[in-house]
């Protein structure tokens, strides 16, 4: 308990960043998909890359809030993001939009998988019938990424996974599939902190997420990082009201831009092609993430069950 309250400490109040944006590599010819890319850290991501001449996809659900971030940015940057819909709680939008992708991009440079809902209402299911915040999160982000390889595979890419402090700070999350459908075990779980809960069990998976699909791809030129973005002032905390709100707003958030550090510094940085594997924190430094994240054994329960998931949805289409 001692060690997880050390380590959220030192990610909740990281020393002033050593690299930025400014440090990010020309990316002329290199392709960027980042979900969610429209608002927040996303957008920060996007406006980064586009003024380092990146070719940058907006995967988003939402076409006018996307123009209106393309238009923006356009301004700001004087470069063009290309929108791609993409509904992460939809398994079916989740393959239009992979194979959308695939008939226009041979080789995707860098994926990031950076979208995310946190704190809903644990009532709300994905079109699939999955927990939204999990579906969302995690599986939705799993399909995109197992769709993508191989254009992913062809570039030597790298996987940026959006992961949270969150992982630290609840203690008590683990990998139960169980309560992620309707069922008698869910309806059990369905209780007034269920939503915080299920957050840090979304945040812990895509981490797991990001071990273990480095460590099956690795030898195939992937590298694969999963990143803390940091506390940071975004819709993200739309589901949040009351103390926690204010705690949260007051006492150690910070700007949207710092949130895109972490992220562009592992899709980017020339030397950040050697931290496969890792977990990068506030600001762009290497930190320690769950142990659970790391243990090969919940990698590969995490996988089976989401590779199961996805089986089925595939059966059920045909």
């Amino acid at each position: 308990m001692y060690t997880r309250l050390k380590h959220s400490v030192k990610q909740l109040f990281p020393p002033a960043p050593t690299w930025k944006v400014d440090d990010i590599p020309d990316q002329t010819g290199r392709v960027h998909v980042v979900t969610g890319g429209c608002a927040g850290i996303g957008y920060e991501t996007v406006k980064a890359l586009l003024n380092k001449n990146a070719k940058v996809y907006m995967a988003a659900r939402s076409r006018a809030k996307s123009e209106d971030a393309i238009a923006k940015l356009k301004t700001e940057t004087g470069h063009e993001a290309l929108f791609l819909e993409l509904d992460l709680a939809s398994l079916s939008s989740v393959k239009r939009s992979a194979e959308e992708l695939l008939q226009k991009e041979k080789e995707i440079h860098v994926l990031y998988d950076n979208a995310g809902v946190m704190f809903t209402d644990p009532k709300l299911l994905t079109e699939d019938g999955y927990d939204l915040t999990f579906g969302t999160n995690v599986l939705g982000h799993f399909y995109f990424t197992q769709l993508l390889l191989p254009a992913l595979l062809a570039a030597r890419a790298r996987v940026v996974i959006v992961s949270s402090v969150a992982m630290l700070c609840f203690p008590f999350t683990t990998l139960n599939m169980d309560i992620l459908k309707d069922g008698p075990a869910r309806d059990k779980f369905n209780g007034v902190t269920s939503k915080y809960w299920m957050y840090g069990k979304s945040k812990l998976a895509n981490c797991v997420h990001a071990q273990e699909l480095h460590r099956r791809y690795a030898k195939d030129g992937l590298t694969v990082i999963s990143v803390n973005p940091g506390n940071i002032r975004t819709d993200l905390y739309q589901h949040t009201a009351g103390p926690l709100r204010l705690v949260a707003f007051d006492a150690f958030m910070h700007p949207p831009p710092f949130g895109a550090l972490s992220s562009l510094y592992s899709g980017t940085a020339p030397e950040a092609a050697e931290l496969g594997g890792k977990f990068i924190v506030p600001w762009a430094r290497v930190g320690t993430p769950a142990p659970k994240a790391v243990d090969p054994k919940v990698g590969t329960q995490l996988w089976t069950w989401l590779e199961e998931q996805v089986s089925l949805y595939e059966k059920s289409k045909l």
